[in-house]
């Protein structure tokens, strides 16, 4: 149902990890920004703010508009994959920026590609760190399928 989805455990989970991932992104963007409007590009800024709230209202008044019709269920099950994906990705890219900046010792892997896109290099902690990850999301889905099949069997045993 919708009230276990948004129970107050996963709504907190989904509120700090979604937090971090704008925060990470606003903070990248903004050093962006930063180093455009020094270079004398102010108007580019301008310009793409401008698109970006024309582009925003318009997706929130589809949303709004047709939002009666949005099927939960299904887009809280796809959303929270695609969160696990990103959060799986932003392991390994994490780990592997603390070992551009020279804060983490690196163990080469060297038949494993890089590939930027997943956040996968050739060396063994940030794949630890993806793999821990992913770890702990499947642990977390585990837990809350068999918590619902607990609830259902209760629900089924009382009613």
């Amino acid at each position: 149902t919708m009230q276990h989805a948004l129970s107050r455990r996963s709504a907190w989970f989904l509120f700090g990890l979604a937090f971090l991932v704008v925060y990470r992104e606003v903070f990248e963007t903004i050093l962006f920004f930063a180093a455009l409007w020094t270079q004398g590009h102010a108007d580019a800024i301008f310009a793409g703010s401008a698109s970006a709230v024309v582009l925003l209202a318009l997706i929130a008044w589809v949303m709004l508009r047709y939002s009666r019709r949005l099927p939960f269920g299904t887009f809280f099950a796809y959303s929270s994959v695609l969160i696990g994906i990103l959060a799986v990705v932003l392991a390994g890219k994490g780990i592997s920026g603390l070992q551009e900046a020279g804060l983490l010792g690196i163990t080469p892997l060297p038949g494993l590609p890089r590939i930027p896109i997943l956040g996968v290099a050739p060396a063994l902690e940030p794949v630890v760190a993806q793999i821990l990850t992913l770890a702990l999301i499947a642990l977390g889905y585990w837990r809350n399928k068999r918590k619902g099949m607990q609830v259902r069997t209760l629900h089924a045993e009382t009613g």
